[in-house]
């Protein structure tokens, strides 16, 4: 279905489940609805997945977290959605509605927060010039892929996946429309956040630093952060990641 902002986007939506409680799943940069519908495999109720700006079948608009986090409280809104996930990309447009709104939502999941406020860490910009500069970048795309499971064919799909999302003109053009961006121009506003949100980050991402994650959680004042050790948490703890994140939006 078709999803009409006020803003004039049209937004591709997948709406799966019923009942209540209603949750919208936000996508990162370069992902899809396919990629975050793991998330919501314990879920219960209604799952609300749209293809934001630039991505699937949604139109082309403005790449800046204002417009996304609106995109994303307009959806929740027409579908009296009463929580949220954000994976990267998607933390940061929730990270921008809840500090404009604390209390639209219930309860709230950040995966992977990539940047709050004061731009991107020195670490990020540096991956994606390597994978830029790159012949062949999908090395590097695959680092947070466990080694024994790089050949399989979901480890493959993934890397093609991502070479083509971030590689070719337009995941480059939506990439740079962001890199410069924050959600935040000061941090300091989710102490108003008091609703309770679980943070989850891991160590050795060079995309989205774990101090990114525990930040996040220790300005909220009922936030909880979950660090991993190791990235590529979908492929490394994708059962224990679902528990967590099922637990803690059906509680």
């Amino acid at each position: 279905m078709t999803f009409r902002t006020s803003a004039g986007e049209r937004l591709e939506l997948l709406v799966t489940g019923t009942g209540e409680p209603t949750t919208v799943f936000a996508h990162g940069l370069g992902g899809s609805i396919a990629t975050t519908r793991p998330f919501a495999s314990g879920v219960r109720g209604t799952k609300v997945f749209p293809h934001a700006r630039g991505h699937g079948a949604s139109s082309r608009g403005p790449m800046a977290y204002e417009g996304l986090a609106e995109d994303l409280r307009e959806i929740a809104d027409a579908h009296d959605a009463t929580r949220a996930l954000g994976v990267s990309m998607g933390a940061g447009a929730l990270t921008r509605l809840l500090a404009d709104t604390p209390g639209r939502f219930e309860r709230v999941v950040l995966v992977l927060p990539a940047v709050l406020d004061g731009g991107r860490a020195p670490e990020t910009l540096d991956y994606w010039e390597r994978v830029w500069s790159a012949e062949d970048p999908s090395e590097l795309l695959a680092e947070e892929i466990p080694a024994e499971l790089r050949e399989s064919a979901p480890a493959r799909e993934f890397v093609r996946e991502q070479a083509a999302a971030f590689t070719n003109r337009r995941g480059r053009r939506l990439l740079m429309e962001l890199a410069g961006r924050s959600p935040l121009a000061d941090a300091s506003v989710l102490a108003k956040v008091t609703v309770p949100v679980l943070v989850i980050g891991c160590e050795g991402d060079p995309r989205h630093p774990a101090s990114i994650a525990r930040r996040a959680a220790a300005l909220m004042p009922a936030a909880s952060a979950h660090v991993y050790p190791e990235p590529g948490i979908m492929w490394r703890y994708r059962s224990d990641l679902r528990a967590r994140v099922s637990e803690f939006l059906n509680a």
